[in-house]
């Protein structure tokens, strides 16, 4: 049987496999983007209000009007109006979290917009979560295709009911029920994740983050030297709409940073740097 203090030392070690790989997988991405761009990000530092915090990437490009790629690592306490909205609180508010933020605003209306991100948080449970989606103004179903082809690419190798299972929760999550409609083109998401099997587990995480990379490039190379119209670009403002909605009307993410004292401009790092409503 495993002691108290041989478990406290697998978790510490888990905590530090995690927040090495995410802050690694930033570094893959911020890298591929500026290839693809010609500009560099910029990077700003941010403390949490309880213990550790997080390091932004943001750009502003030639190719990406606005990609950010945040990483944190924090720890504290939940407050008690939120304790119970989270899993594993019952008998301590304490917890530890880390994870990886990826949002991409294009200058191309002809080119998605496109998010991701996964977690690793430690309550009196573990569990990742995560996932990868796609917003175009205007759907490609090549586009489409390539972007389910990776997601599913991801998740066939450690379970074939993880790409419909994980793809039909993005469907229903990314919707804005106050318009009845979806915020895109989907993707996966999934969250809890624990199998008992964690080395398994967090590889998924991995390959999660590396098909989205694969995805993301892989489309905007395509798309980002095509012309297009101010009438085009209108339509993209509006669509941006509805993601400035939905972020801050139904992400449970947003709220999540709010509520554990994250930066504030971290959280909103996902917002559009402009957008219009009709």
């Amino acid at each position: 049987m495993v002691g108290r203090r041989e478990l406290i030392s697998i978790m510490q070690e888990r905590k530090e496999k995690t927040a090495h790989w995410f802050t690694s997988l930033r570094n893959e991405f911020c890298q591929a983007f500026e290839d693809i761009d010609g500009e560099k990000f910029v990077r700003k530092t941010w403390q949490h209000k309880g213990e550790g915090g997080g390091e932004m990437s943001i750009m502003k490009g030639n190719v990406f009007e606005k990609v950010g790629v945040n990483i944190s690592t924090v720890s504290g306490q939940f407050s008690e109006d939120y304790r119970d909205k989270i899993k594993g609180t019952e008998k301590s508010p304490h917890y530890w979290a880390s994870g990886i933020s990826l949002v991409a605003h294009m200058q191309s209306p002809k080119v998605p917009a496109f998010h991701f991100n996964t977690r690793f948080l430690v309550t009196g449970e573990s569990w990742f979560g995560g996932g990868a989606d796609m917003t175009p103004t205007f759907v490609n179903n090549d586009d489409t295709t390539l972007f389910h082809q990776k997601m599913e690419e991801a998740c066939s190798p450690y379970d074939e009911t993880y790409y419909p299972k994980f793809k039909k929760r993005c469907d229903e999550y990314f919707y804005l029920p106050h318009r009845n409609e979806p915020r895109g083109e989907g993707g996966i998401f999934f969250d809890y994740m624990n199998t008992g099997d964690w080395e398994r587990d967090f590889n998924f995480v991995k390959d999660v983050g590396r098909k989205t990379m694969e995805a993301i490039t892989a489309i905007v190379n395509q798309h980002k030297d095509l012309n297009w119209t101010a009438e085009e670009k209108d339509e993209q403002l509006l669509k941006r709409g509805r993601y400035v909605e939905f972020n801050l009307l139904w992400d449970r993410g947003t709220l999540f940073g709010i509520k554990t004292g994250g930066s504030t401009e971290a959280i909103l790092m996902s917002m559009p740097p402009t957008v219009k409503w009709a």
